[in-house]
């Protein structure tokens, strides 16, 4: 299977799901060192893009190893969104732009962003145009979920509204804003959307926690491809798996922690480059620490001093000092990783659901915060 965004080719068909404070540019890197697809920023806010927020900036650099910029988006308000994908285009900062209508977290959703927007139409249909309008040659992708909840599901309709302000692809995360991260991930859901929009290719996100999910969820929905989100935390190597499977071969599974171990080397040896600040960079790192020991045997004190870290040559000594021979334990394989909770309240501008075709002028927070 081969993915086109535009002019963009994605072989396999693999994206790495945007996520905050996880995929910045070391891990990015990392997991493209693993297996081909493309790999996405965290969110930028578009605000912060236009207004030039130094944290907003610092979050459109790629790696020079990257070889298809990639960067999400998110924001209400139409003309904003149009600056700063028009300020990409200018600057040469993109390959890739994907607008984020996934985000369920409230200081995304109350200013009618992220996981809110889809349900106002008319709104979302703005800011989709605007972004595909300004990209020019850039291929627009949108993410979104399943709705707010279950009495207000809108990806059908987003997706045919995406699809007719010319979006590349629709991703979609199935699950509703309200379920956040809890419970099982809904692929008919999947499958339904790929029915509602013929010739625009639709992406699968939810529960793939090793290769052959990725597979079945082709097989069950029809999408043109997976989105990879929590699978691959700690788990870079998730990708090579990705890759093999797509070509007709088996997946290797979980390596030895030794081969784990190499790859965190790696990621932290990228890390301390990047951010050029040797506390910062490890305290960033620790949770990929923690995430790339989990569901191997290495006991209580290897976890208590992966999230104690401070220095690289703590890092280093906890590597030293465990076994490269642990194999994972089996009932991990399919644990889920990283948030598992539900969002206790959706919190959105007041009367925003009064009337879902009604208008709706929203505007960004004059300090919007990049990142999630």
């Amino acid at each position: 299977m081969i993915l086109m965004f535009g002019h963009l080719t994605i072989d396999p068909p693999v994206v790495l799901a945007p996520m905050a404070g996880v995929t910045d540019a070391p891990f990015r890197v990392v997991c493209g060192e693993q297996g081909a697809g493309l790999f996405v920023s965290e969110m930028v806010t578009a605000r912060g893009l236009v207004e030039g927020n130094e944290k907003s900036l610092e979050m459109t650099r790629h790696h020079p190893a990257e070889r298809v910029r990639s960067l999400q988006l998110y924001g209400s308000d139409p003309a904003v969104m149009g600056d700063a994908v028009r300020r990409l285009v200018a600057e040469d900062a993109a390959d890739h732009v994907d607008l984020n209508f996934g985000c369920p977290v409230p200081k995304v959703t109350r200013n009618g962003g992220g996981a809110a927007l889809p349900f106002k139409r008319r709104l979302f249909a703005q800011v989709v145009a605007a972004a595909v309008g300004a990209a020019g040659e850039i291929p627009v992708t949108v993410k979104m979920r399943l709705g707010l909840d279950d009495d207000r599901l809108t990806y059908l309709d987003a997706g045919r509204i995406a699809a007719d302000q010319g979006a590349a692809a629709v991703a979609l995360h199935a699950r509703t804003a309200i379920q956040g991260y809890a419970g099982a991930a809904r692929w008919e859901a999947i499958a339904r959307l790929v029915d509602a929009v013929p010739g625009t290719p639709v992406l699968g996100n939810g529960d793939i926690w090793r290769a052959e999910d990725a597979v079945a969820m082709v097989a069950a929905t029809g999408c043109a491809g997976v989105v990879i989100g929590r699978g691959c935390l700690g788990r870079p190597w998730l990708f090579a798996d990705l890759a093999r499977i797509f070509n007709g071969e088996g997946p290797l599974g979980p390596p030895d922690l030794g081969e784990v171990v190499a790859i965190a080397r790696r990621h932290l040896e990228l890390s301390l480059a990047w951010y050029r600040d040797e506390p910062s960079a490890v305290r960033r790192f620790r949770k990929h620490l923690r995430w790339y020991l989990q569901g191997y045997p290495v006991g209580h004190d290897a976890h208590r001093r992966a999230g104690l870290a401070e220095t690289e040559a703590q890092v280093l000594s906890l590597l030293d000092d465990v076994d490269p021979a642990l194999r994972v334990v089996g009932s991990a394989v399919d644990a889920p990783r990283g948030r598992t909770d539900a969002m206790s309240r959706l919190v959105l501008p007041q009367g925003w659901c009064d009337d879902a075709e009604a208008d709706a002028q929203v505007i960004d927070p004059r300090v919007a915060v990049s990142g999630g």
